[in-house]
């Protein structure tokens, strides 16, 4: 398939989507107020773009949903390896990940805003602390899964703890890590998305619910459509990153497929 073949194949379910939107609001089915022409909604940008008021609402929530997910990352990754390792520290954690991973994370931006207010602090502590739970579980399950010939090996070579971790472990569970981060990189989004409209303090997320108060709905359809976007680029930055750095896995998976035939 060429790629121009690929990237209809992506894209024809927005355009799809795009051209139904279009046709609908412009037959009359719905009231402006309610439902813009899609092509109001683009005209809308410009303006928006020259003012300012898209780029840097956009890059302040994206910086907090990434600022949360990096220090979720690197809780989660080292509790998951830690809990998966050492038989203790599975029992130490393990009922209190069984109680907080289901929870609504959301109900808990009132606790947020009590303790650290409204600005960058409490949304970043937000998303880590709704990011860091898959995070855990997904190191764990990858630390895991790691083959218990590759520890003997390692071991029996004289493998020290320390190089056993960087060397054995870390690469092992890596798949395992990376899948649990590219579906934790839209939850951080959202949530930071939706802790500002819920807090304010600026972000897309407050300026839609800014413009929604004045029934500016071009606007408002604006930063929605600018969300999803956002997430659709996003998840492809980490489909594309998840390929590079686990090039060897891929490559090596019709290998270990042909060897068990």
């Amino acid at each position: 398939m060429t790629a121009a073949r690929r990237l209809w194949a992506a894209s024809y379910p927005l355009v799809l989507l795009v051209v139904v939107w279009e046709a609908a609001a412009r037959a009359g089915l719905a009231r402006p107020l309610f439902l813009p022409a899609f092509s109001t909604v683009v005209a809308q940008l410009w303006p928006l773009l020259q003012s300012g008021d898209v780029i840097e609402p956009l890059l302040r929530s994206v910086l907090r949903a990434l600022g949360g997910l990096a220090l979720a990352a690197a809780c989660g990754i080292a509790l998951g390896i830690a809990m998966a390792r050492v038989a203790w520290f599975h029992w130490l954690l393990d009922p209190l990940v069984a109680i907080a991973f289901p929870a609504p994370k959301i109900a808990f931006v009132p606790i947020f805003i009590l303790w650290f207010g409204i600005g960058d602090l409490s949304k970043v502590l937000l998303v880590a602390f709704t990011c860091v739970f898959p995070m855990l579980v997904s190191a764990y399950d990858g630390a895991r899964g790691v083959s218990l010939v590759l520890l003997w090996s390692a071991r029996s070579m004289g493998a020290s703890p320390r190089h056993l971790l960087w060397q054995v472990i870390l690469p092992g569970a890596l798949p395992a890590i990376l899948a649990g981060l590219r579906v934790t990189v839209p939850v951080s989004l959202i949530v930071a998305f939706t802790a500002e409209m819920v807090e304010g303090g600026g972000g897309v997320g407050a300026a839609l619910m800014y413009a929604q108060r004045f029934f500016e709905t071009p606007t408002v359809f604006v930063y929605i459509v600018l969300m999803l976007l956002t997430g659709v680029a996003v998840d492809a930055m980490m489909a594309r990153l998840r390929r590079r750095v686990l090039r060897w896995h891929e490559d090596a998976a019709p290998d270990r497929a042909g060897r068990q035939e």
